[in-house]
């Protein structure tokens, strides 16, 4: 059973802060963040899940079947991440290339502590604690100092795949689109720093607030961290609805706000972004007709633009009705993995990117979230992120764009490089 509280929070966002600063002292952390982003599918403008009550921890095989059982047998508040690695669960596919993070492929946990902020309301859920710890854990929440973010020495980023690397791949791949084996795919190369010790609570701190995205997550596994600053919604569920928000197409942002009005209007008209965006909105609309009501798929909205700090965006909006016979994570399973970080038809393109990558791809590009105790749950896309193993020292970063007929490489290429500013001034 859990105990539930409510309270009046003055001043939300100092007492995001505080709630992040005050988690750093559990092993098991999930901090999600909206930033205040207006969005019309947000349940909670902040959550805060800590310390384990129970946890499951394992590699792909048989991983969705593994977390059904778990996931029936707790009936509660399960945090967690889905890698996109877990694509060799769902068809007959390897993840062969090297991996320097070593992160589990999947990892959920039950947690004790749940914080659930919306507007100025907050509620508090506790499992099997007495209200006095519960009020006291407030209380030193609340008086936590106002946090003061201190300068870190830059680091030296290394890139996996060199620019002349980098545009003979993605040659390489228009070579496969030209010759009808995709029509699309998510081509994405890896930044690195080695033997090196960072603050992740700073770094993470330090990139949310440069970037303010919808789905903001800190999550900690002992010494795995994900500092995550990602745009993008990969599937929701509430009740019987799915909402699925695939990004695809960006364009700059500029101080001048004519130059800024101006990029934003280019990206809506440009046909090249639209046809990306279009050929994943169908790929997600067939991906959710395995397991959704018939008839019941809708674009509620197409190649709608979205301003963000760093960029613009190009997001598309589909729903559906779950069918009554899917299981929860069959929904997740049969749209997994989210087909903006893949490509068109599905395994094909993951087979031609596994080929032409040179990372292995874990927790970047899989999704983080949660699900609820009746089975409603919301998952982001893992992109715009920090990854680190802070027992190997491994601090890792990854880019990617959509390859399409009429890519050109070279813009490709300075699409990734705009993608990598945050996570670059974050680490330099």
């Amino acid at each position: 059973m859990r105990t539930s509280i409510y309270k009046s929070i003055p001043d939300s966002k100092l007492f995001k802060q505080q709630l992040l600063f005050w988690s750093q002292q559990f092993r098991e952390v999930v901090f999600l963040d909206s930033n205040d982003y207006p969005q019309e599918y947000s349940s909670y403008d902040c959550i805060l899940a800590v310390d384990a009550f129970t946890a499951i921890q394992t590699d792909y095989y048989n991983a969705f079947e593994d977390l059904k059982q778990y996931q029936q047998t707790t009936k509660d508040w399960l945090f967690g991440y889905l890698s996109y690695d877990l694509k060799n669960d769902v068809e007959e596919l390897k993840s062969n290339n090297f991996d320097g993070l070593n992160f589990p492929d999947l990892f959920f946990f039950q947690p004790k502590k749940i914080f659930l902020l919306k507007g100025n309301q907050l509620e508090i859920q506790y499992l099997l604690m007495c209200d006095d710890e519960l009020e006291e854990d407030f209380e030193e929440i609340r008086n936590s100092t106002k946090l003061k973010v201190k300068a870190d020495k830059s680091l030296t980023i290394q890139q996996r795949i060199s620019e002349e690397s980098y545009l003979e791949k993605v040659s390489k791949m228009l070579a496969h689109i030209h010759q009808g084996d995709i029509y699309e795919a998510n081509f994405c190369m890896e930044f690195f720093i080695e033997n090196t010790n960072i603050d992740p609570f700073e770094k993470f701190y330090k990139l949310n607030e440069i970037s303010e995205p919808p789905f903001a997550v800190f999550l900690k596994n002992n010494k795995h961290f994900l500092l995550s600053a990602t745009p993008e919604r990969y599937l929701k569920k509430d009740g019987e609805i799915l909402i699925s928000q695939p990004i695809k197409g960006t364009s700059k942002r500029f101080l001048d706000p004519v130059e800024d009005r101006k990029s934003s209007d280019q990206l809506a008209l440009d046909p090249k972004e639209r046809a990306e965006n279009i050929m994943i909105t169908d790929l997600v609309r067939n991906d959710l007709s395995r397991i959704a009501q018939k008839g019941s798929v809708e674009v509620a909205e197409l190649c709608g633009i979205y301003s963000f700090m760093q960029v613009h965006q190009m997001i598309s909006t589909i729903t559906a009705k779950l069918d009554p016979q899917c299981n929860v994570i069959d929904a997740i399973k049969a749209t997994f993995p989210m087909g903006s970080m893949t490509g068109a038809p599905k395994i094909s393109a993951m087979k031609i990117i596994e080929d032409l990558e040179e990372t292995k791809r874990g927790l970047y590009s899989g999704t983080v979230g949660y699900f609820t105790p009746n089975g409603d749950f919301d998952f982001n896309v893992v992109i715009r992120s920090i990854l680190y193993n802070q027992e190997k020292k491994y601090v890792s970063f990854s880019v990617g764009s959509a390859i399409t007929s009429q890519s050109i490489p070279e813009k490709e290429y300075e699409e990734c490089l705009l993608k990598a500013k945050a996570m670059r001034e974050v680490l330099q």
